[in-house]
Protein backbone atom coordinates (compact mmCIF):
# COMPACT_ATOMS: atom_id res chain seq x y z
CA UNK A 1 0.00 0.00 0.00
CA UNK A 2 1.51 3.68 -0.64
CA UNK A 3 -0.06 6.46 -0.05
CA UNK A 4 0.79 10.18 -1.37
CA UNK A 5 -1.25 13.08 0.36
CA UNK A 6 -4.66 12.52 -0.31
CA UNK A 7 -4.54 9.57 -2.60
CA UNK A 8 -4.44 6.16 -1.38
CA UNK A 9 -3.51 2.83 -3.87
CA UNK A 10 -2.14 -0.46 -3.84
CA UNK A 11 0.10 -1.70 -6.60
CA UNK A 12 -0.60 -5.39 -6.36
CA UNK A 13 -1.58 -6.83 -9.25
CA UNK A 14 -5.20 -8.10 -9.50
CA UNK A 15 -6.51 -6.60 -6.05
CA UNK A 16 -8.77 -3.71 -5.25
CA UNK A 17 -7.75 -0.63 -6.28
CA UNK A 18 -9.48 3.08 -4.85
CA UNK A 19 -8.25 6.48 -5.41
CA UNK A 20 -9.27 8.40 -2.27
CA UNK A 21 -9.70 12.02 -2.78
CA UNK A 22 -11.68 14.11 -0.20
CA UNK A 23 -14.96 12.82 -0.28
CA UNK A 24 -14.44 11.20 -3.45
CA UNK A 25 -13.45 7.43 -3.78
CA UNK A 26 -13.30 5.64 -7.27
CA UNK A 27 -13.05 1.69 -7.40
CA UNK A 28 -11.66 0.58 -10.48
CA UNK A 29 -12.01 -3.57 -9.15
CA UNK A 30 -15.27 -3.61 -11.38
CA UNK A 31 -13.39 -1.94 -14.68
CA UNK A 32 -9.95 -3.72 -13.78
CA UNK A 33 -12.32 -7.35 -13.72
CA UNK A 34 -13.87 -6.64 -17.20
CA UNK A 35 -10.30 -5.43 -18.92
CA UNK A 36 -8.88 -8.95 -18.14
CA UNK A 37 -7.68 -10.63 -21.45
CA UNK A 38 -9.48 -14.00 -21.41
CA UNK A 39 -9.24 -16.55 -24.37
CA UNK A 40 -12.05 -18.23 -25.66
CA UNK A 41 -12.85 -21.87 -25.49
CA UNK A 42 -12.68 -22.29 -28.91
CA UNK A 43 -9.37 -20.86 -29.63
CA UNK A 44 -7.59 -22.86 -27.02
CA UNK A 45 -6.50 -25.93 -28.90
CA UNK A 46 -4.56 -23.40 -31.29
CA UNK A 47 -2.09 -23.55 -28.67
CA UNK A 48 -1.27 -26.65 -27.70
CA UNK A 49 2.13 -27.16 -27.16
CA UNK A 50 2.66 -23.56 -26.60
CA UNK A 51 4.04 -23.23 -22.97
CA UNK A 52 3.48 -19.95 -22.10
CA UNK A 53 -0.12 -19.07 -21.39
CA UNK A 54 -2.42 -17.61 -24.35
CA UNK A 55 -3.79 -14.91 -22.93
CA UNK A 56 0.23 -14.08 -22.58
CA UNK A 57 0.84 -14.85 -26.33
CA UNK A 58 -2.10 -12.81 -27.33
CA UNK A 59 -1.41 -9.79 -24.85
CA UNK A 60 2.09 -9.88 -26.82
CA UNK A 61 0.87 -10.22 -30.27
CA UNK A 62 -1.64 -7.18 -29.61
CA UNK A 63 0.99 -4.90 -28.40
CA UNK A 64 2.97 -5.33 -31.08
CA UNK A 65 0.31 -4.41 -33.73
CA UNK A 66 -1.13 -2.17 -32.02
CA UNK A 67 2.18 0.03 -30.74
CA UNK A 68 4.96 1.06 -32.81
CA UNK A 69 7.44 -1.32 -31.04
CA UNK A 70 10.24 -3.41 -32.11
CA UNK A 71 10.66 -7.25 -31.22
CA UNK A 72 13.80 -6.19 -29.07
CA UNK A 73 11.53 -3.84 -27.32
CA UNK A 74 9.11 -6.07 -26.70
CA UNK A 75 11.53 -8.89 -25.31
CA UNK A 76 12.37 -5.94 -22.70
CA UNK A 77 8.88 -5.36 -21.48
CA UNK A 78 9.37 -9.30 -21.01
CA UNK A 79 11.76 -8.90 -18.79
CA UNK A 80 10.10 -6.48 -16.64
CA UNK A 81 7.19 -8.80 -16.08
CA UNK A 82 9.50 -11.13 -14.87
CA UNK A 83 9.72 -13.86 -18.19
CA UNK A 84 12.88 -13.74 -20.15
CA UNK A 85 11.82 -14.68 -23.71
CA UNK A 86 14.05 -14.25 -26.64
CA UNK A 87 12.76 -11.70 -29.47
CA UNK A 88 12.75 -14.42 -32.40
CA UNK A 89 10.20 -16.48 -30.13
CA UNK A 90 7.62 -13.29 -29.82
CA UNK A 91 8.50 -12.80 -34.05
CA UNK A 92 6.90 -16.52 -34.16
CA UNK A 93 3.75 -15.96 -32.23
CA UNK A 94 3.16 -12.80 -34.42
CA UNK A 95 3.82 -15.01 -37.41
CA UNK A 96 1.24 -17.37 -35.92
CA UNK A 97 -0.70 -15.99 -33.96
CA UNK A 98 -1.72 -13.01 -35.73
CA UNK A 99 -4.34 -14.33 -37.94
CA UNK A 100 -6.53 -15.23 -35.20
CA UNK A 101 -7.31 -11.82 -34.80
CA UNK A 102 -7.46 -11.30 -38.63
CA UNK A 103 -10.25 -14.32 -38.52
CA UNK A 104 -12.33 -13.26 -35.72
CA UNK A 105 -12.25 -9.69 -37.33
CA UNK A 106 -13.37 -10.45 -40.33
CA UNK A 107 -16.44 -12.57 -39.50
CA UNK A 108 -17.50 -9.74 -36.95
CA UNK A 109 -16.90 -6.60 -39.11
CA UNK A 110 -19.94 -3.96 -40.04
CA UNK A 111 -20.59 -3.65 -43.09
CA UNK A 112 -19.22 -0.74 -44.90
CA UNK A 113 -20.00 2.70 -46.66
CA UNK A 114 -20.69 1.69 -50.79
CA UNK A 115 -18.29 4.52 -51.62
CA UNK A 116 -14.41 3.35 -51.26
CA UNK A 117 -11.70 5.09 -51.64
CA UNK A 118 -8.47 2.94 -53.17
CA UNK A 119 -4.39 3.27 -53.08
CA UNK A 120 -1.51 1.44 -52.87
CA UNK A 121 1.26 2.21 -50.34
CA UNK A 122 4.84 0.69 -49.72
CA UNK A 123 6.64 -1.80 -47.48
CA UNK A 124 10.02 -2.70 -47.08
CA UNK A 125 10.76 -6.56 -48.04
CA UNK A 126 14.11 -7.78 -48.02
CA UNK A 127 15.50 -4.40 -48.80
CA UNK A 128 13.09 -4.23 -51.78
CA UNK A 129 9.73 -2.61 -52.30
CA UNK A 130 6.40 -4.50 -52.20
CA UNK A 131 3.21 -3.22 -52.42
CA UNK A 132 -0.28 -3.01 -49.72
CA UNK A 133 -3.27 -2.51 -51.44
CA UNK A 134 -5.24 -0.50 -48.86
CA UNK A 135 -9.44 0.69 -49.00
CA UNK A 136 -11.45 2.92 -47.05
CA UNK A 137 -14.86 4.30 -47.36
CA UNK A 138 -15.83 7.74 -47.06
CA UNK A 139 -16.03 7.70 -43.57
CA UNK A 140 -12.52 6.33 -43.06
CA UNK A 141 -13.42 2.60 -41.97
CA UNK A 142 -10.80 0.11 -43.98
CA UNK A 143 -12.84 -2.40 -46.10
CA UNK A 144 -10.05 -4.51 -47.26
CA UNK A 145 -6.12 -4.88 -47.93
CA UNK A 146 -4.09 -7.23 -49.89
CA UNK A 147 0.06 -7.35 -49.77
CA UNK A 148 1.48 -8.00 -53.21
CA UNK A 149 4.86 -8.32 -54.88
CA UNK A 150 3.81 -6.13 -58.18
CA UNK A 151 1.90 -2.81 -58.66
CA UNK A 152 0.43 -3.86 -61.75
CA UNK A 153 -2.99 -4.40 -63.26
CA UNK A 154 -2.84 -8.29 -61.82
CA UNK A 155 -2.28 -7.01 -58.47
CA UNK A 156 -4.92 -4.56 -58.64
CA UNK A 157 -7.30 -7.32 -60.14
CA UNK A 158 -6.25 -8.85 -57.10
CA UNK A 159 -7.63 -6.69 -54.45
CA UNK A 160 -10.37 -6.08 -56.06
CA UNK A 161 -11.90 -9.57 -56.14
CA UNK A 162 -10.86 -9.65 -52.75
CA UNK A 163 -12.54 -6.80 -51.82
CA UNK A 164 -15.73 -7.18 -53.31
CA UNK A 165 -15.62 -10.56 -51.80
CA UNK A 166 -15.77 -9.77 -48.82
CA UNK A 167 -17.71 -6.13 -48.78
CA UNK A 168 -20.05 -6.57 -51.34
CA UNK A 169 -19.64 -4.50 -54.13
CA UNK A 170 -19.55 -0.79 -54.30
CA UNK A 171 -21.51 1.92 -55.94
CA UNK A 172 -18.46 3.97 -56.64
CA UNK A 173 -14.59 4.12 -55.79
CA UNK A 174 -12.12 7.10 -56.00
CA UNK A 175 -8.39 5.58 -56.91
CA UNK A 176 -5.80 7.67 -58.03
CA UNK A 177 -4.24 8.49 -61.65
CA UNK A 178 -2.46 4.69 -61.84
CA UNK A 179 -3.58 3.42 -65.16
CA UNK A 180 -3.55 -0.16 -63.43
CA UNK A 181 -6.30 0.84 -60.84
CA UNK A 182 -7.90 2.01 -63.45
CA UNK A 183 -7.79 -0.97 -65.72
CA UNK A 184 -9.13 -3.49 -62.73
CA UNK A 185 -11.95 -0.93 -61.93
CA UNK A 186 -12.88 -1.63 -65.83
CA UNK A 187 -12.49 -4.85 -65.47
CA UNK A 188 -15.16 -5.43 -62.66
CA UNK A 189 -17.63 -3.32 -64.89
CA UNK A 190 -17.03 -5.91 -67.78
CA UNK A 191 -20.89 -8.41 -67.76
CA UNK A 192 -22.65 -6.39 -65.86
CA UNK A 193 -25.65 -4.51 -65.66
CA UNK A 194 -25.69 -0.52 -66.29
CA UNK A 195 -27.20 -0.35 -62.44
CA UNK A 196 -24.26 -2.73 -61.43
CA UNK A 197 -21.45 -0.99 -62.83
CA UNK A 198 -18.99 0.68 -60.21
CA UNK A 199 -18.66 4.52 -61.41
CA UNK A 200 -15.03 4.93 -61.71
CA UNK A 201 -12.81 8.36 -59.69
CA UNK A 202 -9.64 10.14 -60.05
CA UNK A 203 -9.85 13.10 -58.10
CA UNK A 204 -6.76 13.31 -55.99
CA UNK A 205 -8.39 15.30 -53.23
CA UNK A 206 -10.99 13.09 -52.82
CA UNK A 207 -8.47 10.37 -52.16
CA UNK A 208 -6.89 12.26 -48.77
CA UNK A 209 -8.68 9.77 -46.83
CA UNK A 210 -6.69 6.53 -47.34
CA UNK A 211 -3.56 8.61 -47.63
CA UNK A 212 -3.70 9.39 -44.57
CA UNK A 213 -5.19 6.48 -43.27
CA UNK A 214 -1.84 4.98 -44.50
CA UNK A 215 0.39 6.62 -41.67
CA UNK A 216 -0.97 4.61 -38.88
CA UNK A 217 -0.10 1.52 -40.79
CA UNK A 218 3.72 2.57 -41.80
CA UNK A 219 4.04 3.83 -38.00
CA UNK A 220 3.63 0.57 -36.93
CA UNK A 221 5.85 -1.33 -39.91
CA UNK A 222 8.65 1.14 -39.28
CA UNK A 223 10.42 -0.53 -36.25
CA UNK A 224 10.61 -3.57 -38.10
CA UNK A 225 13.48 -1.80 -40.51
CA UNK A 226 11.90 -3.98 -43.06
CA UNK A 227 10.68 -7.25 -42.93
CA UNK A 228 12.60 -10.90 -43.88
CA UNK A 229 9.91 -12.63 -45.36
CA UNK A 230 6.67 -11.83 -47.14
CA UNK A 231 4.76 -14.61 -44.97
CA UNK A 232 6.30 -12.80 -41.95
CA UNK A 233 5.71 -9.21 -43.34
CA UNK A 234 1.68 -10.72 -44.66
CA UNK A 235 1.02 -12.12 -40.87
CA UNK A 236 2.02 -9.32 -39.38
CA UNK A 237 0.13 -6.65 -41.38
CA UNK A 238 -2.78 -8.87 -40.97
CA UNK A 239 -3.07 -8.18 -36.85
CA UNK A 240 -1.79 -4.32 -38.05
CA UNK A 241 -4.65 -3.81 -40.21
CA UNK A 242 -7.23 -5.90 -37.63
CA UNK A 243 -6.22 -4.18 -35.17
CA UNK A 244 -6.70 -1.11 -36.26
CA UNK A 245 -10.40 -1.58 -37.46
CA UNK A 246 -10.58 -2.28 -33.58
CA UNK A 247 -9.46 0.77 -32.72
CA UNK A 248 -12.24 2.40 -35.39
CA UNK A 249 -14.80 0.78 -33.71
CA UNK A 250 -15.67 -1.19 -36.97
CA UNK A 251 -16.65 -4.95 -34.98
CA UNK A 252 -20.51 -5.50 -34.37
CA UNK A 253 -21.12 -4.18 -30.79
CA UNK A 254 -18.51 -1.84 -30.11
CA UNK A 255 -17.67 1.35 -30.93
CA UNK A 256 -14.64 3.76 -31.44
CA UNK A 257 -15.20 5.37 -28.18
CA UNK A 258 -14.19 2.30 -26.34
CA UNK A 259 -10.66 1.60 -26.03
CA UNK A 260 -8.78 -0.49 -28.26
CA UNK A 261 -8.31 -3.01 -25.73
CA UNK A 262 -11.12 -3.07 -24.43
CA UNK A 263 -12.86 -3.81 -27.85
CA UNK A 264 -9.96 -6.50 -28.56
CA UNK A 265 -10.90 -7.82 -24.84
CA UNK A 266 -14.20 -8.25 -25.50
CA UNK A 267 -13.18 -9.91 -29.35
CA UNK A 268 -11.10 -12.48 -28.28
CA UNK A 269 -13.61 -13.55 -25.30
CA UNK A 270 -16.13 -14.00 -27.94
Amino acid sequence: MHTFSNLTYTTNFGSVASVEAGKNVIDFSAKEESMLLKISKDLLPKFKCFCSSPELIMMFVYMKCRFSLSYRDLEEMMQIRGAVIDHSTLQRWVRRFARLIRDRVRARKKPVNGSWRMDETYIKLNGKWVYLYRAVDKEGNTIDFLLRAKRDAVAAKAFFRKAIKENGRPKKVTVDKSGSNKAALDYCNQDVTEEEKIEIRQIKYLNNIIEQDHRFIKKRTRPTLGFKSFQSAKATIDGIESVRMIQKGQIKGQTANNSAFGNFVSLMAA
